[in-house]
């Protein structure tokens, strides 16, 4: 089906409604009952919400003229809610300066304390275990999650560790080819589902590498592929992608990491923040 550029899904989910094989109409029906909740779904939930495989959901989007689940569900949160409420959440326009500062740092405040009430200590052990023991660690991420990912890379390295943070998706791929059992992968993806990172990991976990991804989707298509995950709370809707509190959930999480492995090898730490500070003197004033 062709769609055109102001199309409304759920009324082409009904004009197509009898078209769809039976799988596909359990799709259609969670989606036009559960709309709001599909907006901030990932393939998989979606799939596992209706009782169906991700191919089928992933069908469905196609044959409502979408290229894939992401269009779709921008197309959705398109139709269904003002635009301001898509991109600054609760702040009224009619707010004044103090209260859009307090709303956006309350925002912030409340991601970062879902995330650390879904931290798991066995986790943070197993975790910080294989970054003190890896060969090598690879920072993948694209986009915004790419610059969190460059991030981690430079607080791990600043502590010792041998990084790389690789953002392309054709690098990611064939670093991932070349890895082995004894290399690490943290991989970052708000939302589980992009493409370039999730066949990146695959790679690497058919190399033997150990995979830990952070991701705010616990059940998305990266997941199936990391030996540990660790979730930051915040959910972006697609108007929504790269919003700071997002960020700064994934940020803790990397500090955490960091802080706790460099606290389990405090001689390299240590040494390597010495090296690292005096390495830079000569750029400060």
């Amino acid at each position: 089906m062709q769609k055109t550029e102001n199309s409304k899904p759920l009324l082409i989910i009904k004009s197509v409604y009898n078209s769809l094989t039976k799988t596909e109409q359990k799709v259609a029906n969670y989606v036009m009952e559960h709309h709001k909740e599909a907006v901030y779904s990932s393939v998989t939930d979606l799939a596992e919400s209706v009782g169906v495989g991700e191919t089928t959901v992933l069908r469905f989007c196609r044959k409502l003229g979408y290229r894939g689940f992401q269009e779709f569900k921008l197309s959705v949160a398109q139709n269904l809610m003002e635009v301001d409420e898509h991109v600054y959440g609760k702040i009224d326009e009619n707010d004044s300066v103090d209260v859009i500062t307090k709303k956006i740092a309350n925002q912030n405040i409340s991601s970062i304390n879902d995330t650390v009430a879904l931290f798991q200590e066995s986790v943070l052990e197993a975790a910080v275990e294989k970054i003190n023991r890896a060969n090598k660690i690879l920072f993948f991420g694209v986009g915004s999650s790419g610059m969190t990912a460059l991030d981690g890379k430079h607080r791990l390295m600043r502590l010792g560790y041998n990084t790389e943070h690789v953002s392309d998706s054709h690098i990611m791929s064939m670093t991932a080819s070349l890895l082995g059992e004894e290399d690490l992968v943290i991989a970052i993806s708000s939302s589980g589902s992009t493409k370039d990172v999730v066949d990146a990991v695959k790679i690497a976990k058919d190399n033997k590498a150990y995979v830990i991804c952070i991701t705010n989707q616990a059940r998305s298509p990266i997941t199936k592929y990391a030996d540990l995950i660790f979730l930051a709370a915040n959910k972006e809707s697609p108007f929504e992608g790269g919003i700071f509190s997002s960020k700064i959930a994934q940020l803790v999480l990397l500090d955490v990491l960091a802080t706790n492995a460099a606290l389990k090898n405090k001689e390299q730490a240590s040494k390597a923040i010495k090296n690292t500070a005096e390495s830079v003197l000569d750029k400060l004033y």
